[in-house]
């Protein structure tokens, strides 16, 4: 009896030992997780954020809609319109053109419900991010692309544009076919150009191809959105199609979660699914900045030492209203607006 009730006691003590040591391993990763630090604080009432210096502009057309009580998924539909209506070289009609000549469109958005729509390969119609929204909300697909989805936006109403170039787009063609070369580039001088960031890979009369906007809100029930519009990598292969319009890889929205939209070299964010990944991370319990980084080295080891001829960012918040981003290379930054700040913040990111 007694030999039996020290084996009894014996196995109980080792038992609780077990149990402590699990339990003090569960505490201990996630308090290794919570101590990383992030860009932004825990922001009370709504908070959109988007990806480089064009997205100040268009924070302020997503605010008319945020600062007013309205939804997060309308207010990313209008913010980033903002920067398809503007002539630039990277986000709509007025954008540079693929090798052929010819601009086309890339555009996606998702609501906090898992709700999603996206357009590709779209051709002279000038809101693409709107179009991809007709298609969440009144077909069965969520993607449409080239002429059907072109055809599809003129049923819904959407004028067809005209094929020409803007000035600025013809110029830059121009001149591109006078060496015709498709080398990725990396100009360490011009990735902290705040004016020029690095969106794609590749360098235009010393200017970086541009290539995205991405937007991610909260809105003040709590509900999240997101969208990701683009022109694609100026004069890039015809029907080559990078990860702005691909749910999980360009965007990636969770309600329980946080959201994430990402920029720069859309071939390697596809190859890990990047915003999905990101989100995933964060719902491990990774901040947003910690997240965006896990992801980023991931990108890092596949590349090896290629890894210097591209940049890659992701731009994440999560369902408190936390932001976070990093990135490859320094440079990359995205605009904030809350109802007490505005601002550009630099992210972190992997070479100092």
């Amino acid at each position: 009896m007694l030999i039996f009730g020290f084996k009894m006691g014996y196995m109980m003590n080792r038992k609780r030992f077990l149990q402590l040591g699990a339990f003090t391993g569960i505490a201990t990763s996630l308090l290794g997780r919570k101590v990383h630090a992030q860009h932004v604080g825990k922001m009370s009432g709504p908070v959109v954020v988007s990806t480089w210096d064009a997205g100040l502009r268009a924070n302020k057309g997503a605010w008319k809609i945020l600062g007013k009580g309205g939804n997060a998924l309308d207010a990313v539909e209008k913010g980033v319109m903002v920067t398809e209506d503007e002539i630039n070289c990277c986000v709509g009609l007025g954008a540079n053109p693929d090798r052929d000549g010819f601009v086309t469109l890339d555009a996606c958005i998702m609501d906090h419900r898992f709700n999603c729509g996206s357009v590709a390969f779209l051709e002279r119609i000038k809101h693409p991010v709107s179009v991809a929204r007709r298609v969440m909300e009144k077909t069965p697909h969520v993607m449409l692309v080239g002429s059907g989805a072109q055809q599809f936006a003129i049923a819904e109403g959407f004028p067809l544009e005209s094929p020409d170039l803007s000035p600025d787009a013809k110029k830059a063609y121009q001149e591109w076919l006078k060496s015709a070369k498709y080398e990725p580039q990396i100009n360490r001088e011009n990735l902290e150009n705040k004016g020029h960031g690095p969106f794609a890979p590749s360098q235009i009369n010393g200017e970086w191809n541009h290539d995205t906007i991405g937007m991610v809100a909260i809105d003040a029930q709590g509900q999240l959105g997101g969208s990701c519009t683009t022109s694609g990598m100026g004069f890039k292969m015809r029907g080559r199609l990078g990860d702005s319009p691909i749910i999980g890889a360009g965007l990636y929205v969770d309600g329980d979660v946080g959201a994430c939209t990402a920029t720069g070299q859309g071939e390697d964010v596809i190859r890990v699914a990047g915003s999905h990944t990101v989100v995933e991370m964060m719902r491990q319990g990774y901040g947003p900045e910690m997240a965006c980084r896990k992801v980023v080295e991931r990108i890092v080891k596949i590349k090896g030492a290629d890894v210097h001829k591209i940049q890659v960012a992701f731009l994440a918040i999560n369902k408190h209203g936390v932001v976070g981003a990093f990135a490859i290379h320094k440079g990359f930054s995205y605009a904030l607006k809350t109802n007490t700040t505005e601002k550009l913040v630099t992210a972190n990111s992997w070479f100092k």
